[in-house]
């Protein structure tokens, strides 16, 4: 039996990969003309959102989100939340519609196809260089100016140990949202761990839930209270993921 899960788990990964593959193919020259410059961005977050879609559909991932608040068309918001797997990123693309960039790790660039689009349209962070992460402050305030929102998992990655529930995090977002005085977009994912993590021999279709939390407004703030947001905003998080954990324990 568990010989059987092993090759399940192994054709299901490389599956994925699959998957991540064949919307950009079939979308190949859309894609390469929406990316020429900057004004097409719109357009190609709308084939994002469908290559996001088609990607949790064929992994027999099924979503059901509860929105406390919803984002208005054409507003621009700050964008985060926990950070368990990598279909965060498909997800967060199925269920906002709000044109939004990412702020991600550029380790993900090395993954073929995929990468090539990644790293031109997000906004690549190396978390070793103080340098790199100047630019990307820069490169974000200038989405920001263009009208679009950005998001960002403020844990900065996903941690090596998959027992921490919550990690602790950076103040890159909250300085940009207080910066730009736009609302910060609080967003629980409460099932990414278990349905595709970052262990290779582990995960299964199923259910991912989430959460879209009120949101926290930054208006009248300025950097001095960008430690207190930042922490304000885990907390939330925290007890959002808190939420959903004594739900399954009571329903176990």
């Amino acid at each position: 039996m568990k010989g059987l899960k092993i090759v399940f788990w192994i054709i299901w990964r490389i599956w994925f990969y699959i998957l991540m593959a064949i919307p950009i193919l079939i979308m190949l020259p859309f894609l390469l003309i929406s990316i020429i410059s900057e004004r097409g961005y719109p357009y190609f977050f709308k084939m994002a959102r469908i290559w996001a879609k088609f990607i949790l559909f064929g992994m027999g991932f099924y979503y059901k989100i509860k929105r406390e608040q919803k984002l208005i068309k054409n507003k621009s918001y700050m964008i985060v939340a926990n950070h368990t797997s990598m279909t965060d990123i498909m997800l967060m693309l199925a269920i906002i519609k709000n044109p939004f960039v990412f702020v991600g790790k550029k380790e993900l660039v090395k993954i073929p196809l995929f990468g090539f689009f990644y790293k031109r349209t997000c906004i690549l962070v190396d978390r070793n260089s103080s340098k790199s992460k100047n630019e990307v402050f820069k490169r974000a305030q200038d989405r920001l100016n263009q009208g679009l929102s950005i998001c960002i998992f403020p844990e900065g990655g996903v941690p090596d140990d998959e027992s921490i529930l919550l990690d602790e995090f950076k103040d890159g977002a909250f300085r940009l949202a207080i910066d730009h005085q736009i609302p910060i977009v609080p967003i629980v994912f409460a099932d990414n761990k278990k349905r595709f993590s970052y262990t290779f021999l582990s995960g299964s279709p199923g259910k991912m839930r989430g959460k879209i939390l009120p949101f926290v407004e930054t208006q009248g703030l300025t950097t001095d209270h960008r430690k207190d947001l930042r922490d304000e905003i885990r907390q939330i998080i925290y007890s959002g993921l808190l939420e959903y954990q004594k739900k399954d324990l009571k329903s176990n």
